[in-house]
């Protein structure tokens, strides 16, 4: 059972994937391959992360995982908006380098050809 509401949309040519709540290890798996089936056969699909109130090293990487994968697919997994907490868990663990992190949805719909770089923060 989640702990995180995932609610997909479509937004321009784009869809989001907004998460809202808290993603830790009890449900990082299952997001991670909700991500990646949400994604699949798409080009570009953006999570928006501004209603994750929590997030711990394992849900971190099983963004960065669902983002790998995306990308090994052809696509591309963004994420998008993240509050300063859990933007603090990504540089903490170090995965800051390992994802494409934007500061709006806005953003990542307009960029992102430069996987591994974290955009103005």
């Amino acid at each position: 059972m989640f702990n995180i509401d995932v609610v997909v949309r479509e937004y321009d040519v784009h869809v989001i994937v907004a998460l809202r709540g808290e993603l830790d290890m009890a449900d990082a798996a299952e997001v991670s391959g909700a991500l990646t089936a949400v994604a699949a056969g798409r080009q570009k699909t953006i999570v928006d992360l501004a209603g994750l109130v929590f997030v711990d090293c394992s849900g971190a990487a099983a963004l960065v995982r669902a983002q790998r994968q995306v990308r090994r697919s052809g696509g591309n997994l963004l994420l998008a908006a993240p509050q300063p907490r859990v933007r603090r868990v990504f540089v903490l663990s170090h995965l800051i380098n390992e994802v494409c992190l934007h500061a709006s949805v806005e953003q990542a719909a307009g960029v992102c050809e430069f996987p591994g770089r974290a955009s103005l923060f």
